[in-house]
């Protein structure tokens, strides 16, 4: 099957939000839809989602922070995509798009310690690790990677 990624439009936020429904409680917070939400309706930097055959499977983005940082932005595959690549696809092309700016000298995600080792595959590095950062027993780890 042949996936592509695109810029996030509006009309993809049904779909985002359930691409989120499909990975709570393992990976985010009830909480946490809200935010994305909001974020959804006018997403900061770069978003970008993943389509098969037309249909939203995955989504992510960038955005600048302090001075040349780039922060990586509600990064998620549906439940039901999970060990297809998709995650990496998705990681890769923000990658490229990030250091082909030539803006930024590193890169800061926030994930939760079952994610980190993804992350890591990549060059990212844990730097700090925030208990319940995100919700109760959903620990918080703060990873860089210096470009």
């Amino acid at each position: 099957m042949t996936d592509s990624i695109r810029v996030y439009q509006i009309t993809d936020k049904a779909a985002c939000l359930g691409i989120f429904d499909s990975n709570t409680p393992d990976f985010f917070d009830r909480s946490e839809r809200d935010l994305l939400s909001d974020f959804l309706d006018s997403p900061i930097g770069a978003y970008f989602v993943v389509e098969r055959v037309g249909v939203v499977i995955g989504s992510g983005g960038y955005g600048k922070q302090d001075g040349r940082q780039a922060g990586f932005t509600w990064g998620m595959v549906h439940r039901r995509h999970h060990g297809e690549g998709l995650g990496q696809l998705l990681a890769e092309y923000r990658l490229s798009s990030i250091e082909k700016s030539g803006e930024y000298s590193e890169i800061e995600i926030h994930t939760t310690p079952k994610v980190a080792p993804f992350f890591e595959k990549f060059g990212f590095e844990s730097r700090k690790v925030k208990p319940d950062g995100f919700a109760p027993g959903m620990d918080q780890v703060q990873m860089i990677k210096q470009l």
